[in-house]
């Protein structure tokens, strides 16, 4: 292996590092997370959405099921079964 290609299995070694460090978590758990994490994360769900996530949990308390995210204004029970994989009611 020449010294440049191992100078490029290097950087791009470190360059996919990087990447994965900044992903998007795969799941957010909806009782703790800010509105940015939210959007970020779940399919579908935009900032303002995500805001009224919030807002619904600050006002209303944790969500016990999933499925009462469906009471928040914008978020539909489709919404909720694209995300199930994402969404997490616990750390």
């Amino acid at each position: 292996m020449t010294l440049r290609s191992l100078l490029n299995a290097l950087l791009l070694s470190a360059a996919l590092c990087a990447q994965a460090a900044f992903a998007a978590p795969d799941q957010v758990n909806v009782n703790d997370a800010d509105a940015a994490t939210l959007a970020a994360v779940l399919d579908g769900v935009g900032l303002a959405r995500a805001e009224a996530i919030v807002a619904y949990r600050q006002e209303h308390g944790r969500f016990a099921d999933i499925y009462d995210l469906a009471n928040v204004k914008g978020i539909g029970d489709r919404t909720i079964e694209l995300n199930e994989e994402r969404i997490l009611l616990t750390d």
